[in-house]
């Protein structure tokens, strides 16, 4: 029942409220039960008096949460002038409601000062009922009456606050909590999404820009040579079987049912950069390599895999834009930092070499996702793509 009554608009629930008040008063007055305390057989207020301040109260009491400090301060000054003719219990119900409603709906500063104002008005009806009754029992009475009308309406309002604002404050910290989870799982998603991107740019610039270059070798030979064809098109072979292997294998991966063949590719590491060099060479280009890695000591899988592809994709902008070039391809491994330079002769400007669409990005971010450093730019060789990644304490 209190659920449902919770569920009703403001207003409906103070109307509700009022009339429980007024149907409790009008029952009083009807029985004769209203007078707190009284010394004669006859009560010192005319009756028509006693329900004009008892209907005011209630008039009061309609503003309970609108307005919750004017209807306090009314209920207190329509108190204090039913008392003087002897306290009435219709009166002061309606004036333990008013506490309760100020207390819990009104202002900061009248919250904090119900309390002390409380304390001040048990205080302040015992010294009353001592200076103005003339029978002892009117403080005991006093006393015993603070109690249900002012005590207890301004703690239990003073306890519903509070617990209103733990409330509140838990749900403001659940909500931060949960934008937080949302940003972290935006992140989350944006970062996948790049590492996917710069995955699937490797797979297709390398191995297609290889298919694409080769074909056009095989295509402008002007003398038959079957040898170098054959060559060639072997090259082609290769580069189109990885390629559909490696983008097999992606999808497996990428697959949330579980449905793949259970079956992985192992990633390209270091050691199949011959296989990249060969297949460089089949398109015409002159490759020098050099490699100065202790195998003893293996790298993190990270990084492995890191220099393979920032190699593998410096390669392709050097057979798109450089062609039929001499070109180096230099890997060492010394005190903990593995450092991978390709470098071309130019064979163009400087600014068409360089503008490769997000190839340059794509390598240094992979540089950077494991701590290393990555450039590219004109050196006195011609074109240097240089990236250096510490190996010492990357997670393998």
């Amino acid at each position: 029942m209190l659920t449902g009554l919770s569920n009703l608009p403001a207003w409906q629930q103070d109307g509700l409220i009022v009339a429980a008040s007024v149907a409790s008063g009008i029952l009083l007055y009807l029985v004769g039960l209203y007078p707190l305390y009284q010394t004669g057989t006859a009560d010192a207020a005319p009756g028509w008096l006693r329900l004009t301040l008892f209907a005011a109260i209630c008039v009061a009491e309609l503003f309970r949460r609108t307005a919750p400090t004017m209807a306090l301060v009314a209920g207190v000054a329509l108190v204090a002038v039913d008392a003087f003719y002897g306290p009435s219990m219709p009166v002061l119900i309606v004036l333990a409601d008013l506490l309760y409603a100020a207390t819990l709906y009104g202002p900061r500063r009248l919250r904090q000062e119900m309390i002390p104002m409380a304390a001040l008005g048990t205080v302040g009806a015992v010294i009353a009922a001592l200076v103005f009754a003339p029978d002892w029992r009117a403080p005991i009475l006093a006393c015993l009456a603070a109690m249900p009308f002012i005590v207890i309406p301004v703690w239990w309002g003073t306890n519903v606050r509070q617990h209103q604002e733990i409330v509140a404050a838990e749900r403001t910290s659940a909500a931060q909590l949960a934008k937080i989870a949302e940003l972290d799982r935006s992140a989350a998603i944006a970062a996948e999404r790049a590492r996917m991107a710069r995955d699937l740019h490797d797979i297709i610039a390398g191995h297609l820009s290889a298919i694409a270059i080769q074909s056009a070798a095989v295509l402008a030979m002007t003398t038959e040579d079957p040898q170098t064809a054959r060559r060639v098109l072997t090259a082609v072979r290769e580069n189109s079987v990885s390629a559909l292997d490696e983008m097999r294998a992606m999808i497996d991966l990428l697959r949330a049912d579980g449905s793949g063949n259970g079956e992985t590719m192992a990633p390209a590491l270091l050691a199949d950069l011959s296989k990249l060099i060969e297949s460089a060479r089949a398109s015409g280009m002159d490759i020098e390599a050099h490699s100065e890695i202790d195998d003893t000591a293996p790298l993190p899988a990270a990084v492995d895999l890191t220099a393979y592809r920032i190699a593998q994709e410096a390669l392709t902008n050097v057979m798109k834009h450089a062609p039929q070039t001499k070109a180096r391809v230099e890997v060492r491994h010394v005190d903990g930092m593995l450092t991978v330079e390709v470098v071309n002769e130019l064979s163009g400007e400087p600014e068409r070499i360089g503008n490769t669409g997000t190839g340059l990005l794509n390598m240094r971010e992979r540089a950077a996702v494991v701590g290393g450093s990555f450039s590219a730019g004109p050196s006195a060789s011609g074109w240097l793509v240089r990236a250096v990644l510490p190996t010492a304490g990357a997670q393998t």
